[in-house]
């Protein structure tokens, strides 16, 4: 059984929590509706679709690996999952020092979208 410590701001409203032993993390297929969560994805799930049009700057990822190295990461990257696939069209330079850093997994803001909302963000 894994354990774990969450720190949440006194002035916080709501936040929701998921957790899956399956390997397949996506509560939002199980009707969760209300709003983003934050999950610990795999790098290799979630796909970049925008990545061979963004160039990254060398010194703002070099800076993160440090910080990642000794602090953990403090904003999660903003994922959109359509239809279980998750997609990352923010959080660039923090996804790049993640993968340079050997990192497995990524604390992702993750909500739910539409095909149509997928094709918004491809534009």
């Amino acid at each position: 059984m894994a354990s774990f410590i969450i720190q949440v701001p006194n002035n916080l409203r709501t936040f929701s929590v998921s957790a899956s032993s399956n390997g397949s993390p996506s509560p939002m297929s199980r009707g969760n509706q209300g709003g983003p969560v934050i999950l610990e994805l795999p790098l290799d799930k979630i796909r970049r679709p925008l990545l061979r049009t963004r160039t990254n700057d060398e010194n703002k990822v070099k800076e993160l690996m440090d910080s990642i190295s000794q602090i953990g990461l403090q904003v999660p990257i903003d994922v959109l999952e359509v239809d279980g696939v998750y997609y990352g069209f923010s959080g660039c330079h923090r996804y790049e020092a993640h993968q340079r850093l050997g990192l497995p997994t990524i604390r992702c803001k993750v909500r739910r979208g539409t095909k149509e909302t997928l094709r918004h963000h491809l534009r």
